[in-house]
């Protein structure tokens, strides 16, 4: 007993320093994106011309520099998993550099890809340095830090690093260094300046029979859209590389045509991360029926062609768009059920159940967790067990202590 109190007491210790960091790195990250995405918004006509340029410069460095760092999410994963050692120090600026170039040119992706290999890096490189065997618990640390210092949502984070490692296993020993670590990182980044977007949700309908079928099939819809990014995502990418197998001849073929897709189809409106989908959403703005599925089909080729950044917040608009669309078609508050498409197309493109509805509870209010909870178990089972990260494992109707 005495010894696992003193070993929770160095794991906390080395989620404080993790979070620290992290949550500056995450600050330097997110608000400089912040600065490009406001520069690329105010000159988008100018800028979108250069994104073949912005590509071939991001290949450049993983070509010449990336190595094994270029594998990103799957290397990440790895180590999780015990299968890889080491992760490249180089692989915090350039994934940091190649997100920037992608949003100031018009590519359409996240950026939680970048802030979770931030922290899985530090963390990585902490555990070298205090010799800690238990790297995947080194990792968790660090994936929650990284989530949470970018988006600013602890409880979320915490759950979404012991949970997105092997879908079906919680690591329910992780959890307490892994909350401290989440805790720190999301403090630090906001006394640094970053701040999160959240929306009360006041306009709840009554819970009853009607009620529970309608979130049932919305489950279903949500669910079956978020497996179909993350399928569309991992064949896309194998199709393009089979027929373009030079990743600089990829990438000046693809990033032409996205070019021009860009500027015809809503002038900007589908560049970058979506946060201004989401706004839209939450602030009166006006949605089209079709928002939803260009920026899934967008954020895919940008992602596919080697562009870098992420998916989520690319899911997260997705989600909202749709949401607001069935609203209207189901008869219920527009907003609430683009709350509850904003966690559950997240939760069935990255095969996890509690992350998702914490990131619901804490961006709107937590009077919304029993609709949540409904939604996120129909579309976390409709996603056939893919994921947006390829690299995960899979072990169904088993959760159990590590």
């Amino acid at each position: 007993m005495r010894l696992y109190y003193r070993d929770t007491a160095i794991w906390i210790a080395l989620a404080v320093i993790i979070g620290l960091i992290v949550g500056v790195l995450d600050a330097v990250f997110g608000r400089v994106l912040l600065i490009i995405t406001s520069f690329r918004t105010a000159h988008f006509f100018y800028l979108i011309p250069f994104l073949t340029i912005g590509g071939l410069i991001t290949v450049f460095l993983y070509q010449r520099y990336g190595k094994v760092a270029g594998r990103g999410m799957g290397l990440i994963f790895n180590i999780g998993h015990h299968t890889d050692d080491v992760i490249p120090k180089r692989l915090i600026p350039l994934a940091m550099v190649a997100t920037w170039l992608t949003h100031l040119f018009g590519g359409s992706a996240g950026r939680e890809g970048v802030a979770i290999q931030i922290g899985a890096t530090v963390a990585n490189r902490i555990g070298d340095i205090a010799k800690v065997k238990n790297r995947h618990i080194m990792i968790m640390l660090g994936m929650a830090a990284g989530f949470s210092g970018l988006f600013q949502t602890p409880f979320a984070a915490t759950l979404f690093a012991v949970e997105v490692l092997v879908a079906g296993v919680i690591y329910y020993s992780a959890i307490l260094p892994t909350l401290v670590a989440s805790v720190v990182a999301a403090q630090t980044s906001r006394f640094l300046g970053l701040s999160r977007i959240s929306f009360s949700i006041v306009n709840l309908p009554k819970i009853d029979p009607l009620t529970i079928i309608k979130l049932l099939i919305l489950g279903v819809i949500f669910g079956i859209v978020g497996f179909g990014f993350s399928w569309l995502l991992v064949k896309t990418k194998i199709k393009l590389a089979t027929l373009l197998p030079n990743p600089y001849t990829r990438i000046i073929v693809g990033s032409i045509i996205l070019s021009i897709l860009f500027m015809t189809l809503g002038q900007g409106r589908y560049s970058g991360l979506g946060t201004n989908l989401i706004l839209d959403v939450f602030q009166g703005g006006h949605i089209f029926a079709w928002d939803f599925i260009l920026k899934l089909v967008l954020t895919i080729l940008t992602l596919s062609l080697g562009f870098q950044g992420g998916e989520v917040t690319p899911l997260f608009a997705i989600g909202a768009t749709l949401g607001m669309v069935l609203g209207a078609l189901f008869g219920l508050p527009l907003t609430f059920v683009a709350a509850l498409g904003y966690a559950a197309v997240f939760s069935s493109a990255t095969n996890t159940f509690f992350a998702p509805i914490l990131i619901g509870c804490e961006l709107f209010g937590f009077s919304l967790l029993p609709y949540l909870f409904i939604t996120i178990s129909v579309s976390y089972a409709f996603n056939f067990n893919h994921s947006i990260y390829s690299a995960q494992s899979i072990l169904k109707a088993k959760k159990t202590d590590h």
